[in-house]
């Protein structure tokens, strides 16, 4: 009886499996990105797709995603009465091993021939040593043992025959393994195969498992974080004359390489870095004592312009498209088909990064004008499955990484103010974060994934301004032409090149330094070379005295301003005189001509209103005293 009963559990079971197996229903799902946020570095993006359920269990399968998402950013949202019962992230490499025939031809040729050539060197070895056991031992017979002639003839002509036919023989053999070098190598040439395959690239897939009481249609949507995509900004200024206003044309170059396209997205531009850190910096205790330094902390000093070449640390092939950006801001730009790259580099500014796929990033000090970087690849592997787990969620919540699977309390949101821009018609919306900013872009864009640049118009001011003409004669005897744009923070601008434009004549190109501006904005418009300026020497005013312990030692300079214009400026210049950091090195100002003087720097500043074709003169005179033991360098 209990044999019976035993034999129709098992009946049973094996009745109830398949029908539990056939419980979990899956649905692949084919999706495109439909809205896609840039921030400086990564990405965030959206796909949506609506689904049918059926009663019970689904496994819901995103494929052909990308395979740099960032596991922990993946979120789930879906209507209806629908549960999300868990969301795993993973990779896939199935579709990516099918390598093409092509390659694999070609490696199997290049397998046969370099076998061939390992099978012609051993017959060619074989060949050598015969030759060189014939070579040891041409003595015939012994010391104390006589031949006959017709021995030592036919011995002679074995071995002039067997030598002239190893030779040969060894002569065909070496010119079958140059053929066949040389079919190898063509083949590698020909870039059917070039050294190892390359490794194969994985496949993003997100698995969402649900369940539903009842058939339903419901839309999902999939959000994560992406990297291998960003964008910086670059700015158009225009002006006519310096009557009329600036126009300033906002402009983001956005590039991705993250192995899927956006077709005809919805873009939003943010001034956000999720991958810059977050850790509020602190104070090192500062320990005095002798002979020891205070405590150090992270600078930046910069140059005006960094260019330079950048090439593979293997083949030395110039690489197109590396991401050159000055560290720790938005300045950035990418290299051409010839790996070239030219950046202008902000006043703080000591440290470029370079970004590549598939090569390690590198952070270089700016050391010379022109730089020679030389990227190595990564050979660390993505790993081939990232699995996160995440906690249940009902209904349209959305689901995240959490530490728990406790459902999601729902915490107030910081406002985030929303406002259209009005100084110009423009398809964008500007929200303002309580740390960022973000520009909703309206027209539709198309983003491939080739990591070329795709110029996106942000926005577009007119921005007023006051214009003055400005120059530092001791450094150059060019006039620039300064545009000061007051109330310049409301329109969140970010550190940039800029293109220059002035009475619709491309000038130069400027940049944008908005971390260390003020309450105003100067932007330089170029040189006028209208305006002349120089700084002379006055060698009748240039003296040297003696008293007693004290030398006196007297310079004048005669600086000059000529307006060649047809209409009045107004003209900032500025010069300095020494500022002394010990008591017994005095300064004293003789003539200033009416300059301003700064005590603490040093700088005289004139601010002058030059007439159409008006020339103006200023002196600027200073004496110095010092210890007439002692030597001095004086301007």
């Amino acid at each position: 009886m209990k044999k019976h009963n035993v034999f129709i559990i098992l009946i049973l079971m094996l009745f109830y499996i398949p029908l539990a197996a056939q419980d979990q229903k899956e649905i692949v799902v084919k999706s495109e990105v439909s809205e896609a946020t840039v921030f400086i570095n990564g990405a965030q993006v959206l796909r949506k797709k609506a689904v049918d359920l059926l009663p019970g269990k689904t496994k819901i399968r995103f494929t052909n995603l990308s395979p740099y998402i960032d596991a922990k950013s993946v979120q789930i949202k879906m209507d209806g009465e629908v549960m999300v019962m868990s969301v795993n992230h993973q990779s896939s490499f199935v579709d990516s091993l099918k390598r093409p025939v092509v390659s694999k031809t070609a490696e199997q040729q290049i397998k046969e021939i370099s076998e061939k050539i390992t099978t012609e060197q051993i017959a060619r070895s074989v060949v050598k040593d015969e030759m060189d056991f014939l070579s040891k031992n041409q003595s015939i017979g012994g010391a104390n043992t006589g031949i006959s002639l017709t021995t030592l003839r036919e011995t002679t002509n074995f071995y002039r025959d067997r030598m002239s036919a190893l030779r040969t023989k060894d002569n065909e053999i070496y010119s079958r393994i140059l053929t066949l070098e040389a079919q190898r190598k063509a083949l590698q040439n020909e870039g059917k195969l070039s050294g190892d395959m390359p490794r194969p690239t994985p496949i993003g897939e997100v698995v969402v498992d649900v369940e539903c009481k009842r058939a339903v249609r419901a839309n999902i949507e999939l959000s994560y974080y992406v990297a291998n995509a960003g964008w910086n900004p670059t700015y158009d200024i225009r002006a006519l004359n310096v009557d009329k206003p600036i126009q300033l044309i906002y402009k983001a170059n956005v590039r991705q390489n993250t192995k899927e396209d956006w077709n005809n997205v919805k873009l939003k531009i943010s001034s956000a870095d999720p991958n810059a850190g977050n850790i509020v910096p602190q104070l090192k205790t500062y320990y005095l004592n002798y002979y020891t330094a205070p405590p150090k902390y992270d600078t930046n000093v910069g140059n005006n312009q960094a260019a330079g070449v950048v090439v593979d640390a293997k083949t030395n092939e110039p690489l197109i498209g590396v991401s050159v950006a000055v560290h720790g801001t938005t300045i950035g730009t990418m290299t051409d088909v010839n790996g070239r790259f030219s950046l202008a580099i902000p006043q703080n500014g000591n440290v470029l990064s370079f970004s590549y796929i598939g090569y390690i990033q590198q952070n270089i000090p700016i050391s010379r004008s022109f730089m020679n970087v030389r990227m190595v690849e990564d050979s660390r592997e993505l790993s081939e499955v990232v699995v996160v787990g995440y906690g249940t969620q009902r209904k349209s919540s959305t689901t995240g990484a959490v530490a728990s699977v406790a459902p999601a309390m729902e915490k107030p949101a910081i406002p985030a103010a929303v406002y259209e821009r009005k100084d110009i018609a423009m398809p964008t919306a500007q929200v303002e974060n309580q740390t960022s900013v973000e520009f909703e872009i309206k027209t539709p864009y198309t983003v491939k994934s080739d990591n070329k640049n795709t110029i996106v118009e942000v926005d577009r001011y007119e921005l007023p301004a006051e214009y003055e003409y400005f120059a530092i004669p001791k450094i150059s005897k060019e006039a620039f032409l300064l545009a000061n744009i007051s109330d310049w923070e409301k329109y969140n601008l970010l550190d940039g090149e800029a293109n220059i434009f002035f009475d619709n004549t491309y000038i130069g190109k400027t940049i944008l330094e908005t971390r260390y501006v003020s309450d105003t904005l100067n932007i330089s418009l170029g040189k006028d070379k209208s305006i002349l300026v120089s700084r002379d020497k006055v060698k009748d005013l240039n003296t040297k005295k003696f008293f007693g312990n004290k030398k006196e030692d007297t310079r004048a300079w005669k600086i000059t301003v000529r307006n060649n214009k047809r209409v009045p400026i107004d003209f900032v210049v500025l010069d300095q005189i020494p500022v002394p950091t010990i008591t017994e090195i005095e300064v004293e100002t003789e003539n200033l001509s009416k300059g301003v003087l700064n005590a603490e720097t040093g700088e005289v500043k004139w601010k002058l209103n030059v007439k159409a074709g008006e020339k103006k003169d200023m002196e600027l005179r200073y004496k110095v005293k010092y210890p007439k033991d002692k030597t001095l360098t004086i301007e």
